[in-house]
């Protein structure tokens, strides 16, 4: 079965669509959505309809949260506040819905999904090995995906310990003995210097997965932000993949 491992969508429904489009051509029959779904994009009601029309199984984001009333600003930066201000002043009766639905951590057979980190799904980066090693102690399944940095990673936990990997674009990766986390990095806001759409590609028949990047008309979200009266530097910052 090969399914599609998303993130951090941020209501950039355009990325969704170039990014739902090719991985139904590489034959994906799922999707699995780590995660802040909305916030920073002009489209949160588009995105999460489409979401729900692909029948994908999503967790909770931190900025979920904060567009559903669940969490407050106070830790966010002051661009991002005022983007989840706006989110939460559009956002439609039904998407809060769904959105208020989601829980943290969602578990489908040896995979575990969540946002953030298993110890801390809302809040908590996986970028220090001792974010890594609270992760793996509250993981029960072989396998996890996580989302929240916007990066391409995968990390391993072995005999030889805790160490992250960077995903090669397109190629396979086995996923091996020992525990396992994969973050697709973003399709909505990618913060890796690659302005493409990223995503990835799990095929459990095989054993692999493989990090995806897909060109979208970023022009067209831009205006779409600027029309809505999102922030500006949110809009530039598209471009240069930051």
């Amino acid at each position: 079965m090969r399914i599609a491992l998303i993130s951090d969508v941020h209501a950039n429904l355009v990325a969704l669509d170039a990014v739902l489009a090719e991985e139904e051509g590489l034959g994906a029959e799922a999707v699995w959505n780590l995660g802040d779904t909305v916030g920073y994009g002009p489209d949160p009601n588009g995105v999460v309809a489409r979401l729900a029309e692909v029948g994908a199984r999503s967790v909770l984001g931190n900025h979920d949260a904060v567009a559903t009333g669940a969490m407050d600003t106070a830790w966010f930066n002051p661009l991002a506040a005022a983007a989840a201000e706006w989110t939460r002043s559009v956002l439609e009766p039904e998407a809060a819905d769904v959105l208020g639905g989601l829980g943290e951590v969602l578990r489908e057979g040896e995979w575990s999904l969540a946002h953030g980190t298993l110890r801390d799904p809302l809040r908590e980066y996986l970028v220090t090995v001792e974010a890594a090693e609270g992760h793996f102690a509250e993981q029960e399944t072989p396998y996890s995906a996580v989302g929240h940095t916007h990066v391409p990673l995968v990390v391993r936990r072995d005999e030889e310990g805790v160490r992250g990997v960077p995903p090669v674009e397109g190629e396979a990766a086995a996923l091996g003995e020992g525990l396992l986390c994969v973050n697709p990095g973003s399709v909505g806001q990618p913060r890796d210097g690659d302005s493409r759409a990223s995503y990835a590609l799990l095929d459990t028949s095989a054993g692999t997965v493989t990090h995806r990047r897909v060109g979208y008309d970023i022009g067209e979200t831009q205006r779409r932000m600027a029309a809505a009266g999102l922030p500006e530097a949110l809009a530039e910052r598209l471009s240069r993949g930051r």
